[in-house]
């Protein structure tokens, strides 16, 4: 069949009609799918999708700016009267003391007039927990607080003292803890009825060859180290004097054990861990020294000769009630109240 010439003009122009709107569309819809590959997210479990709550904004940049010049670092150097000695040896103690009960009564302004009348590098010791386990300052150790100490000016006073370079003591009980050993019944010490022994104080004691105990204690000394301290004194260092105690082991060694162990993990060039003398071991070696409490002047020199200790001037601590001078041939600390 012959298809007039007027038809089959017709027809190619249709042809070629729709030969261009369908390019037209093909780039239509390329142009739209690039618009919507912003849209465009990759999930685990979906796969492709489109999420149109993406932002259609476009980043317009910064400009590139030259940097800023570096500020000039002004160099320290450790000279003077002023310089920081890292490897210090240690050096006879002529200072004082402040006491748990002086904390809870005193007014705290009145004790920092007495420490700022003291000059650089004098010994001062402070109490920084008590026998029940509550700690006097903002300790991370344990959440336990004395409500009777503000643990706020607690750390003013610890931070002022620093500041003001004095030769900074924390003295705490080390054995002798009701809130830890309430909470860590493993690591105290119990009865042959298996509930833990508790003194006339109500207080727990804790067990010196447990894990438990030497791990609370060393977080305890490190702490108040990196606080500024530059001493740990440990008070009821011993077992107490009871036969209601179950213990298989040596006590004796146990004591000389944990105290070694407790030096050699905490102490550094400029770092003591001392204790105060009361039961039966033998002293660590290392940065420590023997405080003794109770002692009357009349009898500090023979207290000395018991001590064990070679050098009773550095390595021997007095904790003295009065300014008597037979004192003074040894270490010696005082209230603060009696500074002025």
């Amino acid at each position: 069949m012959k298809i007039p010439y007027r038809t089959r003009q017709l027809l190619k122009g249709i042809a070629i009609t729709l030969l261009i709107l369908a390019l037209i569309g093909l780039v239509i819809w390329g142009l739209w799918m690039l618009w919507l590959s912003r849209f465009v997210v990759y999930t685990r479990d979906e796969g492709a999708r489109l999420d149109f709550s993406l932002s259609q904004e476009i980043s317009e940049g910064e400009l590139a700016v030259e940097p800023e010049s570096v500020p000039t670092i002004g160099i320290y150097y450790n000279e003077g009267e002023d310089a920081i000695t890292a490897n210090q040896p240690l050096a006879q103690l002529n200072g004082y003391y402040i006491t748990q009960q002086v904390l809870e009564t005193e007014n705290f302004d009145t004790i920092l007039s007495q420490v700022e009348a003291l000059p650089k590098g004098t010994p001062v010791m402070v109490d920084v927990k008590s026998i029940k386990g509550s700690f006097f300052y903002a300790s991370s150790v344990s959440t336990q607080r004395n409500s009777a100490i503000d643990t706020e000016a607690m750390e003013q006073l610890i931070t002022r003292m620093n500041e003001k370079g004095l030769y900074l003591i924390a003295r705490l009980p080390a054995l002798r803890d009701f809130y830890y050993g309430l909470d860590h019944v493993p690591d105290g010490l119990p009865t042959s009825g298996g509930y833990l022994w508790m003194d006339d104080a109500s207080c727990y004691w804790l067990n010196p060859a447990s894990e438990g105990t030497r791990n609370y204690l060393v977080q305890q000394i490190q702490e108040l180290r990196s606080k500024g301290f530059d001493e740990v004194v440990l008070t009821d260092f011993y077992f107490p004097a009871t036969d209601q105690i179950v213990f298989s082991g040596d006590k004796s060694q146990t004591l000389t054990e944990t105290a070694q162990l407790l030096v050699d993990a905490c102490c550094s060039d400029s770092f003591a861990l001392s204790f105060v003398k009361a039961g039966d071991y033998t002293l660590p070696t290392g940065r420590t020294r023997v405080y003794l409490e109770g002692v009357e002047a009349a009898e500090a020199d023979q207290a000395a000769q018991d001590s064990g200790v070679a050098d009773t001037a550095v390595n021997l601590v007095f904790l003295a009630q009065s300014h008597d001078t037979r004192y003074d041939t040894y270490g010696v600390l005082r209230p603060l109240a009696s500074a002025h």
